[in-house]
């Protein structure tokens, strides 16, 4: 069970994330949670002394609540209150950038706001950006009943339909280009944009803020080998991650699903990372990748250089008896070789010697084979190559893409 100072820090973290600052934060234990106001009577004045003695506007409760526990502990605090979910989407409304990523988190929030009674989300700041669908300061109540939410709602399912229709002709086009996808996933902050920055030599945004990444990146990478391959940056995850927003970044997260190798980033030095580690694996679970977890997944452990001596020697010692763990510091770039060589051979895994005949005139695909594959034997006559080419099961089912292509 994660300790009850993570989950609080990290609570913290969320909120830090926003741009809130934070004037008090402390745990509870709840005996028994009440219907109504989900604390009881003496819990509700002692914080509400504190509310207003700090003079303090919005109250995140790191839990779900009700809508009529969220109504009524704002009556009773005169405060603005907004439970886990609610947070995590303004964190996602302002984050989010490309068209599909926004239409994401608003069929999130709309879903999320359904059963509440939609309201103006006044408490916080627009003027820094963010999702505008949220409301702003000064903005009257919004007017918009169930009916018209369902409606909007079938609107945005309709055009996450068609964008997810496009995205699989792209990925399947995608599979006639000779690249393998690699796609990192891990926790928030566990480094795996600085990773993805240091692999690729990119740019992409990465800070200590939690889901500093939303929408998915790819850029193309050279292994040890030689061989070429698309790395893809995806969201973190993070634990108890709102149902509404799982379902929401499904389609996103399928980039993960069709995934020929998926690399796990775990931030080493952080005390939660086992816990941290289960929640992902059951996020990846959720997506149906249960056969691919047991399988192994290639694991990065991060952040070696924060290790102290005894505890970076002993996660080294691992990573040598274990061939699926890289110890690594995606900052320093200690361990990045290893880690591409790892990835290399996870995709060399399940190889075929096949036998092919291609034509002499189709240059393109034998520069392929010779690229991809290890051609053990060729002969030629008048029209064809004839080819023995020891292949990987993800190259092969790509040959065969640009052979039906062709």
């Amino acid at each position: 069970m994660r300790p009850v100072e993570a989950r609080l820090e990290e609570a913290v973290g969320l909120a830090r994330a926003i741009g809130l600052e934070v004037v008090h934060s402390l745990s509870l234990s709840l005996a028994r949670p009440q219907a109504g106001t989900l604390m009881g009577r003496g819990t509700i004045a002692r914080l509400g002394t504190i509310i207003r003695d700090n003079a303090i506007g919005l109250v995140v409760i790191d839990a779900p609540l009700s809508a009529a526990q969220q109504r009524n502990l704002e009556r009773l605090w005169q405060a603005k209150v907004i439970d886990r979910t609610g947070l995590i989407l303004e964190i996602f409304g302002e984050r989010a950038r490309t068209h599909e990523g926004r239409l994401q988190v608003e069929m999130a929030a709309l879903s999320y706001q359904r059963s509440r009674l939609v309201r103006s989300w006044t408490h916080l700041e627009r003027q820094r950006g963010g999702f505008g669908f949220l409301g702003g300061p000064g903005e009257s109540q919004l007017e918009i009943d169930r009916r018209l939410i369902g409606e909007r709602i079938a609107r945005l399912s309709r055009e996450l339909d068609e964008l997810k229709r496009r995205r699989t002709l792209y990925r399947t086009a995608r599979g006639r280009v000779p690249y393998p996808v690699v796609a990192l996933v891990g926790y928030t902050n566990a480094g795996k944009s600085t990773l993805f920055n240091r692999l690729t030599r990119s740019a992409v945004e990465a800070s200590k803020r939690l889901f500093a990444t939303l929408d998915p990146t790819m850029r193309r990478i050279v292994l040890p080998s030689g061989r070429e391959a698309i790395l893809s940056d995806t969201v973190g995850f993070i634990s108890a991650l709102p149902t509404h927003l799982v379902a929401a970044f499904r389609a996103t997260l399928e980039e993960v699903t069709q995934a020929d190798v998926i690399l796990h980033v775990r931030d080493a030095h952080h005390p939660d990372s086992e816990a941290q580690r289960a929640d992902v694996l059951s996020v990846l679970a959720d997506l149906g990748l249960g056969e691919r977890i047991e399988g192994g997944l290639i694991e990065a452990m991060n952040k070696i250089d924060l290790l102290d001596p005894l505890a970076r020697k002993s996660l080294l010692n691992q990573a040598l008896r274990n061939s699926e763990t890289v110890a690594i510091s995606a900052l320093t770039g200690e361990g990045c070789e290893a880690l591409l060589k790892a990835i290399d051979r996870r995709l060399n895994g399940g190889v075929r010697l096949v036998r092919l005949a291609v034509p002499l005139a189709d240059g393109k695909t034998l520069a392929w084979l010779y690229r991809h594959g290890e051609v053990l034997g060729r002969r030629d006559d008048a029209a064809e190559a004839h080819l023995s080419v020891r292949l990987s099961e993800a190259d092969l089912g790509r040959f065969g893409g640009m052979r039906k292509a062709n």
